[in-house]
Formats: C-alpha cells, sequence, structure tokens
C-alpha cells in the first residue's frame, strides 16, 4: 500500500545494511508517520508489547524476523528455543505468533548452527511472502460479495461496518477485511465503511480511518455503540471483520465489541463476515469462549486517552472518575453461529468444522485434546 504516493509494507529488512528490521511505530499513528529499527530480539519483543507492531498476521513476521535478529548473536540451539520461547509470550491470543515461530523452528532446527542466519532470514521473508499474497487473495474472495450488495442497490454505497483495524498496518501488506474493501473501492465500487473507533486503544478511529483516508476510501468515524443503531435503520449492508483466532467450529476471537456485532447484526439480518488468513487457524481448539486465552491489558488504557490537542500536542489525559477502578480484556470471542461465514485465501465457507475442512482438508485429523 502506499503512504502519499510512497509504496511502504509493514515489515521489511534495511535495505541499508541488510540486516536490521523496519516498522511502522503505531502507537504514533496517526498524528505522525515515524519508522522504527529493531536490531535485536529485545527490541522486537517491546514493540510487540507496547503495541509499536500489532495486528495478528503482522505480529507473527515481526517475531520471525525477530529471531533471525537473534540468532546473529547466537546461533545455537539453545539460543534458537530460548528466544522462540521468550517471543511467543509476548502476545497470548493472536495464534499467528505461535504459527510463525513454529514454522521458524521447523525450518532452523535441522540447520547447522553456521548457516542458521541466513535460513532465518529466508524463512522470516518466505514468512511475509506468504502473508501479502494470503491477504491478497483474501480480498478476492471477499469482493463478490460487496459487488452482490452494489447489484442489488445500483448507485448507491455500499455501507461496510468494520471493528479495529484489519487493513496493510496489521498484515505484511493488503489487509485481510480490509483488502476486500480495497479491491472492491479500486474496482469502482462506490463503497464507504463505517469505522467503529474500536476503545480503549482507538484502533478504529486513528488507524483504520488514517488508512482508508491514504487509499481515498470514503469513511465515517462512529461510536463503538452506534453501530446498532444503523443497522435497525438499514444503513449497514455488511459487517467485515477480522479475527486473531478462529477455532475448529468457527468460533472466532477478535477486538473486544466484535461479539456485541455479532448480535446487532443477527436481530437485524445483516451478514456478518470475518475474513482469515489460514495462520489464524487453531484446529487444536473447539470451544472458542472456554479454551482461547483472552489477554488482559493494562487497566490505564480504559481510564485514559491519548489524542492530539488542537494546538497540535498528542497528550494522554484521564477520562474516568478519581479512584475508579478498571478492566481491560483486548479480545472477545463471537460464536460460529452468529458469523455468516469465513473469507479465506482458498475462498468463502460457512463458520464450522465441516465448512473450515472443506477448504482446508488437511487439517481433518482430530483435534488434539486441549
Amino acid at each position: 500500500m502506499k503512504i502519499d504516493g510512497v509504496p511502504y509494507r509493514s515489515v521489511w529488512v534495511d535495505p541499508e545494511d541488510g540486516w536490521s528490521v523496519r516498522i511502522l511505530d503505531q502507537t504514533r499513528l496517526p498524528w505522525a508517520v515515524e519508522i522504527l529499527r529493531l536490531t535485536d530480539e529485545k527490541q522486537v519483543a517491546q514493540a510487540i508489547k507496547s503495541m509499536q507492531v500489532r495486528g495478528a498476521p503482522l505480529i507473527g513476521a515481526v517475531a520471525a524476523y525477530g529471531l533471525a535478529l537473534a540468532l546473529r548473536r547466537d546461533s545455537s540451539d539453545a539460543a534458537l528455543e530460548a528466544v522462540a520461547a521468550m517471543l511467543g509470550k509476548t502476545r497470548p491470543t493472536a495464534i499467528n505468533l505461535r504459527w510463525a515461530l513454529a514454522r521458524m523452528l521447523d525450518a532452523l532446527r535441522p540447520v547447522a548452527a553456521e548457516r542458521r542466519v541466513d535460513a532465518a532470514y529466508a524463512a522470516a521473508a518466505a514468512i511475509a511472502e506468504d502473508d501479502v499474497e494470503t491477504c491478497r487473495r483474501i480480498g478476492e474472495h471477499g469482493l463478490p460479495l460487496l459487488q452482490a450488495i452494489a447489484a442489488r442497490k445500483p448507485g448507491k454505497p455500499i455501507n461496510v461496518l468494520t471493528h479495529c483495524n484489519t487493513g496493510w498496518i496489521a498484515t505484511v501488506d493488503y489487509g485481510t477485511a480490509l483488502s476486500v474493501v480495497y479491491q472492491a473501492h479500486d474496482a469502482g465500487l462506490p463503497v464507504h465503511v463505517w469505522v467503529d473507533e474500536t476503545r480503549p486503544r482507538n484502533q478504529g478511529s486513528a488507524l483504520t480511518a488514517w488508512e482508508l483516508g491514504k487509499h481515498g476510501v470514503p469513511h465515517t468515524v462512529i461510536a463503538d455503540n452506534a453501530g446498532g443503531h444503523l443497522m435497525q435503520h438499514g444503513e449497514v449492508d455488511i459487517v467485515l471483520v477480522g479475527t486473531d483466532r478462529v477455532t475448529r467450529q468457527g468460533d472466532v476471537a477478535n477486538k473486544i465489541g466484535t461479539y456485541l456485532k455479532a448480535l446487532a447484526a443477527r436481530d437485524n439480518d445483516v451478514p456478518f463476515w470475518v475474513a482469515l488468513p489460514h495462520s489464524t487457524l487453531d484446529m487444536s481448539v473447539r470451544d472458542g469462549v472456554r479454551e482461547i486465552p483472552i489477554e488482559e491489558r493494562d487497566p490505564r488504557e480504559v481510564l485514559e486517552t491519548t489524542g492530539q490537542t488542537w494546538d497540535g500536542r498528542v497528550e494522554t489525559v484521564r477520562v474516568a472518575a478519581p479512584g475508579s477502578a478498571g478492566l481491560n480484556p483486548a479480545f472477545d470471542v463471537t460464536p460460529a453461529r452468529l458469523v455468516t461465514g469465513l473469507i479465506t485465501e482458498r475462498g468463502r465457507c460457512d463458520a464450522s468444522e465441516a465448512g473450515l475442512l472443506g477448504l482446508y482438508p488437511e487439517f481433518a485429523a482430530p483435534a488434539a485434546a486441549a
């Protein structure tokens, strides 16, 4: 994707030195575009924990490069295993992180220590390229959904409701749910996006709105609680969200508040579609509500908010009453029964074990015990 006409990906190896890793500091968006240089695994871990880098697919790709950075200093078996374990603990809910690190370990364990650095960079690059192509295909498979809506209401905008950020800065490029939107916009469809603010970190109003604006997609930022009202009044044609983990039976873990959108969509007969790459599937889990670990973040994210003052300063202020406690679960789980369908790089399917196995028959073996 592009920022002011300049093409970017969300992670890349610095072409000047050929080994350090560059990312956009997403805690600075939308107020400033700042590029961070990561030189070791500790910086990578901190960038993931602090959400300087975020989005399930991107976290996996950056962690893969973090392992490559660590092996520059120590490429022994012990270091390989220890760094992978450390990086794997940075975020508990998004399965893409574990998937990427497992793929790196599978590629690197058989390689002699003296050749591991080059092999690690090659394996991390392969993960990044896989994500780019996967997200492009997700957009292709989701596009017919918006084309069908356009055919039913010629000349009128296609109103998409989204939650959190599912665009190119949440992946290596293209995005998941927003890949559908971008490809529809580029195909000339009159798409308009209702952008949930996505409290408490405001990934919608800060990141999704910034992305859509840079790409020229019409959009409107709304309060998180406005979606149901818009659905009641026929102002939402489709809900498109991403996910951090999808279970064997089609339950979907996503940013907190997604479950409420799904309930409102079901009550108003609005289709609720979830876009995901293969790296987000966790076929070892069946019941998402009971089995998926939900990350709890610092309560201050709920009690405070960060924004830009009228004179251009970026400041954090408290918004809750003094003395109030805060609770900050970062994700919730939407049961498969509320999901219209899943959009993957292999096509669309029902949110069910049968639907998933129809696209991914290699997972037909019974799920492992939790």
